[in-house]
């Protein structure tokens, strides 16, 4: 789901950086607020599995593959600012050092897979948690999930109509919304949903457990 170089126009990524990087350093001094010897190892393990399971592409039928992203769990354990600066952090390193992912997207990538998908997941869940927490939880990570293809598919998808020479060949990513939208929102719907609640079930229910902190609840922005 990482956008590589190459896919956007300047008129998309240069605005987006506009945008990523003000909250990236506010999420920077939430981070710090929040940093303690208790917290620091929790951010950074969470931090470390989300660049793990970020790097493991699962195979689906058509030919294309995707991951977890674990923004949800890190979200609901501490709260969404520290998701997005860690997942941007993730995304930053991936890009840099293993090609995954562009420097140039890595602002529109940030907002989508970071911002996006922190904010998504931490209040579903909190809208959802007093009904059935363990429900609350799977469909967090379901949705966050989901609603970060949305907006990777929203950000590709209008290249066409932004970047095109005068007889309207596009000049960087060719496919509009018709397309995008349905590849990557439906088959995160069927597949990477699913591996993405499950994904974050597990692993808040595990924290909370092993940390003795049954009840728990999410952060506050």
């Amino acid at each position: 789901m990482h956008i590589p170089d190459g896919y956007l126009s300047p008129l998309t990524y240069i605005p987006s950086y506009a945008v990523q990087i003000p909250l990236f350093i506010y999420g920077i001094k939430k981070l710090k607020n929040l940093l303690d010897e208790k917290t620091l190892p929790l951010i950074s393990s969470l931090t470390a599995l989300s660049f793990i399971v970020m790097m493991i592409n699962i195979p689906i039928p058509g030919g294309t593959s995707g991951h977890a992203i674990g923004a949800a769990a890190i979200s609901i354990l501490t709260n969404p600012w520290i998701g997005f600066v860690s997942l941007s952090l993730v995304l930053l390193i991936q890009a840099v050092v293993f090609g995954d992912g562009g420097i140039t997207a890595w602002a529109v990538n940030s907002l989508s897979i970071g911002f996006g998908a922190s904010f998504a997941g931490y209040y579903i869940y909190r809208m959802f948690s007093k009904i059935n927490k363990g429900f609350a939880l799977f469909f967090s990570g379901w949705f966050s999930i989901v609603f970060s293809s949305f907006l990777v598919a929203l950000f590709l998808g209008i290249q066409p109509l932004i970047a095109h020479s005068p007889d309207g060949k596009p000049l960087f990513f060719p496919f509009g919304l018709e397309i995008t939208i349905p590849a990557l929102v439906f088959s995160h719907m069927l597949y990477f949903g699913v591996v993405e609640g499950i994904y974050t079930l597990v692993v808040v229910k595990f924290i909370q457990k092993t940390a003795s902190m049954p009840g728990r609840e999410a952060g506050e922005v």
